[in-house]
């Protein structure tokens, strides 16, 4: 399969060129020249397999470069029981007949980005084998949250790469910040940004088009790379849980074979919900894309009148990972529905010289067609926390509260009772000053101290990765201006 980039389809990439460079030079995003159908028999023949064999068999479709033997080791490296507390790796949890949640979170760092990020250091470095690179591979992140711990514990020391994590300073929770600046491993540092996560987004995708700089870093033996979900090696092994999903409910009797199910994202950077709608092109039968915001609603205005504006009010709330005004794949998206890269490129030259852009009445129909978007404040996502523990004796995160209230809305509006796929993006126990209040117990205290409140209140156990940050050291504490990033990677590279 050939991959070309979002903004320029007459360059052409392959799968491993893909993986290692993460961002075309046009800055554009590199991504599948076409979408893979899944053979008729597909879904009944995974719903009987392990998530490992299953992430196999889709992954296969996109790599014909690597063999079943190397993605079958790739996965069980990824998904094995030493990374995640679960066989089932992504549980499907039943909460009524209509209403079932996706769990993401039973990773090494208690979110969904493991999903992603346990595999992309072998896609990587299996990458770069094929492509014979004896440079050292930098991989830049700008993290709301989550990305930044998942990508630093999924390269910790892996050889020939050194990795650098920029995060908001006070724009994520106290225990995200605490996992990634007590990071262990010799190739990894992190530094905070003064500002918001899209300044860390924007000074990231700006060293990358930095011709200068990646002169100077190749001569010293480096070459720049992503773990955002920029790059397709991220988004990939998104689309595994979508499937893996539907072929639970399908092995379990909870849908029969062709019975279309929603699904439910929270959403910021938009790569989680741009898997599932490659999941339903690839033949699942995923009937709405629901797209769930925070406060933070550029999505839901996106998705409602075909205008993306990103001049607004930043906002940060409880629920940090959606803390987000630029979302990067939506660009990916574009690209599916108009088919044309001018068109894309037109649109990503008014948003950063103006600021927003409108897309075309025909694509907004597509677009409409497809997705629907909602959003709720803080207030109304703790009150969701407490609802989903009282009704189901089930507790959440402040990120799948906004996911769960924006289903009631869509329902409300729609009443369509369609069966729905809550994707649950991240323990509760990262957020446990929201979650303690949203289930009617004011949190006393601060940062891990927390943990076990939350832990003695509903009688769960702290997850084991987080209980572990109490004996952990801090180990990086360097603060940047959002436009001196250059100088954070310039210190790694020393």
């Amino acid at each position: 399969m050939q991959y070309i980039s979002t903004r320029n389809k007459e360059r052409q990439y392959s799968a491993s060129q893909a993986i290692a460079q993460g961002l075309a030079p046009d800055g554009g995003l590199i991504t599948p020249a076409y979408i893979p159908k899944l053979p008729r028999s597909a879904l009944e023949d995974l719903k009987s397999m392990s998530y490992q064999q299953r992430a196999v068999y889709i992954m296969k479709l996109f790599l014909d470069e690597f063999s079943v033997k190397e993605l079958t080791d790739f996965a069980n490296a990824a998904y094995g029981p030493e990374k995640f507390d679960t066989p089932a790796v992504a549980p499907v949890h039943k909460l009524d007949r209509e209403t079932h949640c996706l769990e993401l979170w039973h990773g090494p760092t208690c979110a969904f980005k493991d999903m992603a990020l346990q595999m992309l250091p072998h896609l990587l470095t299996g990458s770069l084998t094929k492509l014979e690179e004896d440079k050292t591979v930098c991989i830049l992140v700008a993290t709301s949250g989550d990305t930044g711990k998942g990508a630093l514990e999924g390269f910790r020391d892996v050889s020939r790469t050194r990795i650098l994590v920029f995060y908001p300073k006070d724009g994520v929770s106290q225990v995200q910040q605490l996992q990634m600046v007590t990071q262990e491993g010799g190739n990894v540092a992190v530094c905070a940004v003064k500002g918001n996560f899209d300044d860390a987004q924007s000074g990231v995708k700006q060293l990358f088009s930095d011709e200068s700089l990646r002169l100077e870093l190749a001569k010293q033996g480096y070459f720049f790379s992503s773990a955002n979900s920029i790059n397709w090696g991220r988004v990939l092994p998104q689309l595994v849980y979508y499937i893996s999903a539907y072929c639970d409910l399908l092995r379990d009797g909870e849908v029969e074979s062709g019975q279309p199910i929603n699904v439910c994202v929270p959403t910021g950077n938009f790569g989680n919900i741009l898997a599932a709608y490659y999941a339903r092109d690839m033949g699942v039968p995923i009937q709405k894309l629901i797209c769930a915001s925070n406060q933070n609603n550029v999505l839901t205005d996106f998705l409602r009148t075909g205008v993306y504006n990103k001049g607004r009010t930043f906002y940060q709330t409880c629920s940090p990972s959606m803390d987000i005004l630029i979302s990067s794949n939506l660009e990916r998206l574009l690209l599916s529905l108009t088919q044309s890269d001018q068109e894309v490129r037109d649109y990503m030259k008014l948003l950063n010289q103006q600021g927003s852009y409108q897309i075309s009445a025909r694509v907004h129909g597509k677009l409409q067609r497809l997705f629907a978007g909602y959003c709720c404040d803080d207030s109304q996502t703790k009150r969701v926390i407490g609802q989903i523990y009282s009704r189901f004796d089930y507790l959440i995160d402040p990120h799948t509260a906004v996911a769960f209230d924006a289903l009631d809305q869509y329902r409300q509006e729609t009443g369509d009772a369609t069966t729905a796929l809550v994707v649950s993006t991240a323990s509760p126990f990262k957020f446990c000053d929201s979650v303690l209040e949203g289930i009617g117990a004011p949190a006393q205290g601060e940062g891990l101290d927390l943990l076990d409140a939350l832990a003695g209140r509903t009688g769960l156990p702290v997850p084991a990765p987080l209980a572990g940050l109490r004996d952990k050291k801090v180990r990086f504490t360097q603060v940047v201006e959002k436009d001196s990033l250059v100088d954070a990677v310039r210190g790694l590279l020393e």
